[in-house]
This record gives C-alpha cells, structure tokens and sequence, in this order.
C-alpha cells in the first residue's frame, strides 16, 4: 500500500485504487471537481496522502471558487470516487506519473454540498432510480482545432481545410486525433467513431454511452485530454460554440435512452413506428416541454446562441423528428436495446454535470405528468414560415442567453433540479456575462455604422 497498510475503512474500490497507485508509480495525484460554469479545478496532492483522501477527505478554500459559497462558509472538502482513477498519460515520465480522481464535493458538516455540480446531476439520478430508471447518454462533441501566432496566442486560423469525412491532405488532424483517441483509450475511453466535421478545423470523436453519470464525468474529461493533445502538437483546442461567423458552430448532440430495474431498454417498443415506446414518448415531451429553461445551461455562453441559428445545422424549433435535422429532437433507426432519441441541442461549452441533469429532469417530468410531445415532423421547418410553425404549434428556442436565463428563472422543474443554490448563482453569472456582452462593441458594429453615420 502507499503507506505500508491497509485500512479497515477503505471500500474494495479505495483499495483497489491504492494498489493501481502503488503498481503505476503515481506521484502525484490531481483531486478534480468543476465550479458552477463548468471549469475543472483540482487539487495536487502526494500520492502519499491517497488513504487519507480516501478516508478524511481533503480540505480545500470553497470561497475562491466560482459560484460556491461566501469567505464565512468557505471550509469544504474534496472526497474522491475511486472508479474514477485515471492516469494521466501526458504527465507520465517513466519514472513517476500523476493520476487524477473525480471527488464529490462535501461541506463542513459532512454532508453533500448542494452548489457541487457532480452531486446535482447525483441527486436527478437518485430520483430516476427512485421512479424504476438508470439513465444512459451518448454523447458527440464537436470542436475545432486553430493554429497559434508566433507568439503561442490561439488564432482563429484553422489547422485545415477540411469538410465532412475528408481525408488527408485536407484533413491535417488525423494524426492529432489519432493522438488524442490513444490518451482517451489509455484513460478507459471507449472510442467509437472519429471524423471531420462540416466547417474548416472542425473535428468529433464519439465514445460510447454510458450512464449518466459517468458520461459527464467523461466530457469533462474528455475537454481536458483533447486541449492537452493539442498543445503537445503546438495547435489551440476549442469548444467556444462558434468561434467563426457564418460557418458551423460546434455542438454536443446526445443520445439518451432509459433502462428498467431487469436492465431492458424502458423506451423500446418495436410494434411502434419509431420503435419507441410510452414511456420515451413521455419523457421526449418533458423534454420538448422543459427545452426553453434548460437551454440556458445546455447553451450556457453569449456565443452559443450564434450558433442556434437557421441555416447551420443547428436545431431552433423545439420539435422532434425522425428524418430532418431542423427539430430539436431527432428519432434515429434503432430498435431494442438501442432505441433512444437525439437531443441535438447542446453544445460542448455547457457544464456536462448541470446540463445532463436539467435534461434529465426535464424528461423525468414528462413521464409523471404524461406529457404529449406531439406528432413527428417529416417536413424541414427551416422552410416553415411564422404562420405555419403556428399551425403546427412549433416554438422556438430562446435567442439569446438572457432569454433562456429568464425561462430558466419561470421553469420551477429545471430549477428545482438544479438546486436553490446553483440556479440563483448561476442565474447571477449568466445575467453578468449578459450585462458585459451589451457593452462590447464589435469589428461588425464599426465596419457597418463607423463611416454610415
């Protein structure tokens, strides 16, 4: 063991991590958790201290992070989950190497602090559990690869010329990728599918669904490996949603479906046209119902809704279909154990750990108050005018983030979800960046109105 003994407190998986620790020649460990906004923090500490982390936890400043608490309560604590130890392969130098483990955030009285984004999405899952259901997503996200100027800046110049499914020579990222799926495989990714997306330094690498949890512990770790790969190959990783104009943004469509207590699939029917069933039907209403309120943490940045606009592939409308890509919800082909549906809305900047949780619960709620999602739309609403999205009773989603932090504010389910605590602050955040964005003026302001007026 690190410390030559074992404790009788330890569960078989603290054990089993400090072997791995001991095995690998861990010096350091990194303890990570996310602030509100969804930036990963951790604290660095000996891999000596591994047992304790496990058994005491580690006490840590909670008032220096984002959208915690005040200076008065600032005392918290870091309990690490030991499923989710992962060497980190980039710090590795053949003599020692650090690894990282996901913690729960605790208070100072011992009890799971209501601002830590992980136990929010805990708490949604409790819930699902409670009503017969474990939750599984597979998530797609996006982002862009951009050269640096001479003096290591991050430009908006992209790596390459690329488009959808191009191969070298335009696609000059196959190698970083290639980079990039190796540290996630050695990280206990399961990688599915990689490829160029539709803009200029566009790329995706899908890895397989898992439950809920997991999944956004996943993306949040997934952000961190794609951005370190690149700096090892001298680019700029980004999942800013639309960091060019009038091209394709970035986003993060997910796959979500349910599974019983017995482990079936609970949105599966294959006598239904979609092989869906009830209960997907149900939650999809939830979902199409809740949309307006947890957009606002699902596209969380000024610059998300940039992105959420017609013409580039982005959802607007909050509908569901199974052969158009306008809608927010599309129905792909799949039946059984794969059945699920698409949420093809949010977008890779989001804080995985709130977004799937607001997702969640918004589908949750479909199903207690069987919610109606209406019937498939087969036709492109992107051609549909104001008139006819009125007949077809078709919304759309919020244009601005200070639209959908007001529907987040009137939304009392996805608030609830969320927690007093993490709406009210992240509210507050959202309504700062807005009032800061109304101030800036930009390139497209001054070569439009600087000599007209």
């Amino acid at each position: 063991m690190t410390n030559g003994n074992s404790s009788s407190d330890l569960s078989p998986n603290e054990q089993a991590a400090l072997e791995k620790i001991d095995e690998q020649n861990i010096d350091f460990l990194r303890l990570q958790f996310t602030d509100i906004l969804g930036t990963v923090k951790n604290v660095s500490v000996p891999a000596h201290q591994a047992e304790k982390a496990f058994t005491e936890g580690i006490y840590f400043d909670g008032s220096s992070i984002e959208g915690f608490v005040r200076i008065q309560e600032s005392d918290m604590r870091l309990d690490p989950d030991p499923e989710t130890f992962a060497v980190l392969p980039w710090r590795s130098n053949g003599e020692g190497a650090s690894a990282r483990l996901i913690c729960d955030v605790v208070d100072r009285t011992g009890a799971p602090f209501e601002g830590g984004p992980r136990q929010v999405l805990q708490s949604v899952l409790a819930k699902a559990d409670d009503m017969g259901y474990s939750v599984s997503i597979g998530p797609e996200p996006e982002f862009f690869l951009f050269e640096k100027d001479d003096d290591g800046n991050a430009t908006t110049v992209a790596h390459d010329n690329g488009g959808y499914f191009d191969l070298a020579p335009k696609d000059l990222a196959s190698d970083i990728r290639r980079d990039i799926i190796f540290t996630l495989e050695q990280m206990g990714f399961e990688i599915e599918a990689s490829h160029h997306e539709v803009a200029r330094g566009q790329h995706e690498i899908n890895f397989k669904y898992d439950d809920a949890l997991t999944t956004a512990d996943n993306i949040a770790t997934f952000r961190a490996v794609v951005r370190a790969v690149a700096e090892q190959n001298d680019v700029h990783a980004t999942f800013m949603p639309k960091p060019i104009g009038e091209i394709n943004g970035s986003g993060m469509h997910s796959h979500i479906s349910l599974f019983d207590d017995d482990g079936n699939n609970a949105f599966a029917d294959d006598d239904d046209e979609f092989n869906l069933s009830e209960t997907a039907y149900k939650f999809m209403g939830g979902v199409l119902e809740h949309a307006p309120a947890f957009t606002a943490v699902t596209n969380p940045t000024v610059n998300s809704y940039k992105r959420l606009v017609p013409g580039y592939e982005a959802p607007v409308y909050i509908a569901w279909s199974d052969v158009n890509r306008s809608a927010l919800i599309r129905v792909p082909d799949a039946a059984g154990v794969s059945a699920r549906f698409e949420i093809r809305s949010p977008d890779p900047s989001c804080n995985p750990y709130l977004a799937l949780a607001a997702v969640i619960a918004a589908g949750l709620d479909g199903i207690a108050s069987d919610a109606d999602p209406g019937d498939a739309v087969r036709e492109d609403i992107y051609e549909f005018d104001e008139e006819k999205r009125a007949e077809y009773g078709i919304d759309t989603l919020p244009g601005s983030l200070g639209e959908a932090v007001t529907a987040l504010e009137n939304d009392e389910v996805v608030r609830d979800a969320l927690g007093d605590h993490v709406s009210e602050k992240f509210a507050e955040a959202k309504r700062q960046e807005v009032a800061e964005y109304k101030t800036f003026v930009s390139a497209w302001e001054t070569d439009r109105y600087l000599e007209k007026f």
